[in-house]
């Protein structure tokens, strides 16, 4: 799916976060991100919220394979043969991160930001968001992004906001 939308500011990235934030506390859950592309970034958006700590339990940024393998417990050979930006890699984080927790929800995130990394079968703004509820299956989707990195970055945050906001009301992401 490519998306040309806005740019979300921070004040709207603030505003998805904090509407995100009252139905998790609603429905008490808890949150777990799991991060590659954008470095911690969704984790920071909903940590600028007080009272997160009703609903969001901890963040992992994984950028190498390793910390992948290490903290989400992504196989060696879901890397070598998918790569890390693949549906395969970002299903075994989102699962990965609700095992290495105490929460109930999660989100991942796995892409190519660039302005480097990209090649033919992944450009830069291929992005692969995993969203995931404890007990549940985990759901996921390719976005392809246009801009520069950090439109890129943001615009992925923003995604993944809005499709936890959709699972937690009980729909699949994208739907």
């Amino acid at each position: 799916m490519t998306l040309h939308s806005a740019q979300p500011d921070d004040a709207a990235l603030a505003l998805r976060a904090e509407h995100l934030g009252q139905q998790l506390r609603e429905a008490h859950l808890m949150l777990v991100t799991a991060e590659s592309c954008t470095g911690g970034w969704i984790a920071k958006t909903v940590t600028d919220i007080a009272g997160c700590s009703d609903w969001f339990d901890c963040g992992m940024a994984a950028y190498s394979y390793e910390a992948k393998q290490a903290l989400l417990g992504v196989r060696p050979e879901t890397l070598t043969e998918h790569g890390a930006v693949s549906r395969e890699t970002v299903m075994e984080m989102v699962s990965g991160a609700l095992i290495h927790s105490g929460a109930s929800i999660a989100v991942a995130v796995t892409g190519i930001a660039g302005p480097t990394g990209g090649t033919a079968d992944k450009p830069v703004g291929t992005v692969w968001i995993g969203w995931k509820r404890r007990g549940g299956y985990p759901s996921a989707r390719i976005f392809h992004f246009d801009g520069n990195r950090e439109q890129i970055r943001r615009l992925t945050v923003a995604a993944a906001l809005d499709g936890l906001q959709q699972l937690v009301q009980g729909r699949t992401p994208g739907d």
